[in-house]
């Protein structure tokens, strides 16, 4: 088997290619919901071929993407030119327990991904920490169903409103600063975003233990989430494999019911 996963969210898209036994090759691409699947075609043919491998290869897919207007031409992608029906996470896919929240059809695709790639990898009940466009804090139980969780916005869409809402303030790169007290206005600005995350995770961690009242371990993944690594106690785990290994499992039981 030859799988290639698709994983969209609002910023970038993930390309992973799985031969059966290991991911063999990963692109992004920036998410344009208007790209068509021969632009994907072309654009992934290339990519491909500069591994040695071939888009004729590939014979299964699957996708999860929190973008529904790219669904139709993501599918497509799949049908024409790697002749397969994709999964869609979403779609009558199996995920194993049901979501435990009161309207289970608005739980984001990614969401369940990374609760299905956290419960194969870690025991007990588990708060997995995605940053990404938005930073999610998902309540993952002991059984793999996701019990609801947490969105506040990204550290990347704070720098951008904090740039074009504030005049004086310009745009920055996130990054750790020196110190808490800033002496300049991008130090000010970058401690305002680091620190200011740690302390909205440390915070929110901290909340819902409390509330969850049990034991919890806390995954961490997502694009900036190796930026936290070693400035907060709150994060157990830093795991960005978590998403593919997610996808992998979920077509697994799709394809291999009962196995």
């Amino acid at each position: 088997m030859m799988l290639l996963a698709i994983e969209q969210g609002n910023t970038n898209t993930l390309f992973a290619v799985h031969d059966g036994t290991d991911w063999i090759a990963q692109w992004r691409a920036a998410t344009e919901a208007s790209r068509t699947a021969d632009e994907y075609a072309v654009w992934l043919s290339q990519l491909l071929d500069m591994r040695g491998l071939s888009i004729g290869a590939l014979d299964a897919c699957i996708v999860s993407s929190v973008v529904p207007q790219s669904i139709f031409n993501l599918r497509n992608l799949a049908r024409r030119y790697l002749n397969v029906e994709p999964l869609v996470v979403g779609d009558n896919v199996r995920l194993g327990p049901a979501p435990r929240i009161d309207k289970p059809s608005e739980a984001g695709a990614d969401r369940l991904v990374n609760a299905m790639g956290a419960h194969l990898a870690y025991p007990g009940d588990l708060i997995v920490i995605d940053s990404g466009t938005a930073t999610t804090f998902d309540v993952v139980a002991a059984d793999g169903a996701f019990e609801g969780g947490i969105i506040a916005p990204g550290i990347n869409l704070s720098l951008q409103a904090l740039h074009e809402a504030a005049a004086m303030l310009p745009r920055i790169a996130i990054q750790k600063p020196a110190r808490v007290i800033g002496k300049d206005t991008v130090s000010n600005m970058q401690s305002g975003v680091f620190w200011g995350y740690i302390a909205l995770i440390e915070g929110l961690v901290a909340r819902i233990k409390a509330e969850w009242g049990g034991p919890m371990t806390v995954i961490g993944t997502g694009g900036v989430a190796s930026l936290f690594e070693g400035a907060t106690d709150s994060i157990d785990h830093f795991d960005p494999d978590l998403t593919l290994r997610g996808l992998l499992e979920i077509h697994r039981r799709n394809t291999h019911m009962g196995a």
